[in-house]
């Protein structure tokens, strides 16, 4: 089932995406009339902002174009509409109110939220997901692969003798990158198959494999060359889902103080089950 968290941050989302073109620019140039009617440059980038998908993928040029074909055809009608006094109609007026509201919204989550969110709140919440973390170990690694088991048997009793292991790695090995030493960089659990994976982590630094390992490749003889611990994601690389986690428990702990002061009560009995369960918190 959904959960508010994830509502909030989806909302997040979408709003962040609104607000980069509806926001763009605040000038109100008129830029077309349709009889008495203006259209201005904010209900231009508005109308550019609110394009259908297809026609949000043209250049820039011709989405304008495009947008303001539509909002001359909206103007037309709305002419229209307003000379048959549809302004006045109850329908009409319950839309108007769902619209404020919502825009009503937008403004003070823009306010409260999006604003109100610091770089160094951002920074903070990384370091302490990071901090949360569990460490996850790496190793680095090299392989010579071979057909046979009795070829690798060959090349571990050539080691046991003393024979450099990338200089073996690129006369003897069939994978492509032989003539990197076999060389396999750091890599964590889940990258590479399991039955290989389950004997590099089990191998100490600087030790080989004393017993060739089989996979769906073939069989491999190993060599660790390091194990560390893995580096966290950069900051910079995560500062925008980290913004969304903040911006979420943010709009979340607005809104539960909303629900605290304007208490919310849904009479339709299937409809309050289902609130209730969407808003659950997630244990």
């Amino acid at each position: 089932m959904l959960r508010l968290h994830k509502i909030a941050l989806a909302a997040c989302v979408a709003f962040i995406g609104l607000q980069s073109h509806v926001l763009a620019q605040d000038a109100d140039t008129v830029v077309a009339k349709v009889g008495k009617l203006e259209i201005t440059q904010s209900e231009l980038d508005l109308a550019i902002a609110n394009l259908d998908p297809q026609l949000a993928q043209l250049p820039d040029e011709q989405k304008k174009v495009a947008a303001l074909s539509g909002a001359i055809d909206v103007k037309l009608l709305a002419g229209n509409a307003e000379g048959e006094g549809l302004k006045d109609d109850a329908e009409f007026q319950k839309r108007m109110q769902f619209v404020a509201d919502r825009e009503l919204h937008n403004l003070y989550f823009k306010k409260h939220v999006v604003d109100a969110v610091t770089e160094d709140a951002v920074k903070a919440r990384y370091e302490k997901e990071i901090a949360a973390l569990p460490k996850q170990e790496e190793v680095n690694a090299r392989h010579i692969l071979v057909k046979t088991e009795e070829e690798a048997k060959a090349i571990i009793a050539d080691l046991d003798a003393g024979k450099d292991f990338i200089e073996l790695a690129k006369e003897k090995s069939t994978d492509p990158n032989k003539s990197e030493g076999g060389d396999l960089g750091y890599f964590s659990k889940g990258r590479m198959v399991p039955e290989f994976e389950e004997a590099a982590f089990a191998m100490e630094k600087g030790a080989y494999s004393k017993i060739p390992v089989q996979t769906q490749f073939g069989f491999h003889v190993i060599k660790v060359e390091d194990k560390r611990d893995a580096a966290p994601p950069a900051y910079e690389t995560v500062a925008q889902q980290v913004r969304q986690l903040v911006m979420r428990d943010k709009y979340l702990e607005i809104i539960e103080k909303a629900k605290a002061e304007q208490p919310v009560e849904i009479l339709d009995e299937a409809l309050r089950k289902g609130y209730e369960d969407v808003n659950k918190p997630q244990e």
